[in-house]
C-alpha cells in the first residue's frame, strides 16, 4: 500500500527545520503546556484540530507525521503474530501508518481519528487499502464498537492525555476488546515518581498495570531503552479473559 501524498525525511535538513519549527509554533497554543491548561480540554480536540488546519497538508508540519509506522509496533509485528482474519482498530491513527502496518499482517482493520482531517489525509494516503478510516472519539465511539476487536492498539494517546482521565481512557480502551482479545500499547516510558512537563505526558509501569482494574490481564511489559527511538518506551501487551 504505497501512500500517496507528500512524505516527510527527518535526516532532509529542510524538513526538519520545518519541523522543530512547527512544533515551536504548536508549543506555544497548546493551552496544555500552560498552568492547569489541560483540564480546560482533556481531550486536548482543539489542539489537535489546530495541529491538521495549520498543517498545509505538509506532514512536516505534523509533529507525529513521520510518514512511517513506529518501529517498535513493525518489530512487534515482525516476531510473527498471526493477524490473518482477525479484527484489529488502529487507535488515534494520524496519518494512517500503523494502521497500514496491521493490515499488511493479515488483520482487517479500523482505524480512527479524533480529528476528521487526520482521518481523511490517511484515507487519501491508502486509497487502495481495505481499511475503514473514520472520525470517531475514543470516549463516545460507534455502539457497534462494543466488544468488537480482537485486537485494540494505541501508540502515544494515552501519553497525550491528562492523568485525570487515564482512567476513563483505559476503560474506553478495554470496551472495544473482544473476551479472549488483547490491546497493545507503546508509549514513551519514565519511572515512578518522575515528574513530566508534558504533554505529551511518558506512562510509569503503574500506569499500565492499572488496566488491571478493567478486568485485563499482562501478559507483557517490555521496557525499551531508547534504540531504535530516541527515548525509553514501554511496549505491553494486555489480555481480555475470554
Amino acid at each position: 500500500m504505497a501512500g500517496q501524498s507528500r512524505t516527510f525525511d527527518p535526516l532532509d535538513p529542510e524538513q526538519a527545520a520545518k519541523r522543530a519549527a512547527a512544533r515551536q509554533r504548536l508549543d506555544a497554543i497548546d493551552p496544555a503546556k500552560q498552568q492547569g491548561g489541560a483540564l480546560k480540554d482533556p481531550k486536548r480536540r482543539e489542539w489537535f484540530e489546530a495541529v491538521y488546519a495549520l498543517s498545509g497538508d505538509d506532514p512536516a508540519n505534523v509533529p507525529w507525521g513521520n510518514m512511517v509506522a513506529h518501529p517498535l509496533l513493525t518489530n512487534w509485528l515482525a516476531k510473527g503474530p498471526d493477524l490473518r482474519g482477525l479484527t484489529a482498530l488502529d487507535v488515534g491513527c494520524g496519518l494512517g501508518d500503523n494502521a497500514a502496518a496491521l493490515a499488511e499482517g493479515g488483520a482487517k482493520v479500523t482505524a480512527f481519528d479524533l480529528v476528521p482531517r487526520a482521518a481523511e489525509w490517511a484515507q487519501e494516503r491508502f486509497p487502495g487499502s481495505n481499511i475503514e478510516f473514520q472520525a470517531a472519539d475514543l470516549f463516545a465511539p460507534p455502539p457497534e464498537w462494543r466488544g468488537a476487536f480482537d485486537l485494540v492498539h494505541e501508540t502515544y494517546t494515552l501519553q497525550a492525555l491528562p492523568a485525570e482521565i487515564l482512567p476513563a481512557a483505559r476503560q474506553a480502551l478495554t470496551d472495544l476488546i473482544k473476551p479472549g482479545g488483547r490491546l497493545l500499547v507503546i508509549s514513551r516510558a519514565r519511572d515512578e515518581g518522575q515528574g513530566s512537563e508534558g504533554p505529551p505526558w511518558p506512562l510509569a509501569r503503574s500506569d499500565i498495570e492499572a488496566f488491571a482494574a478493567c478486568g485485563l490481564v499482562l501478559e507483557s511489559l517490555e521496557d525499551v531503552p531508547p534504540v531504535p527511538t530516541p527515548s525509553r518506551h514501554w511496549r505491553a501487551v494486555l489480555r481480555k479473559p475470554a
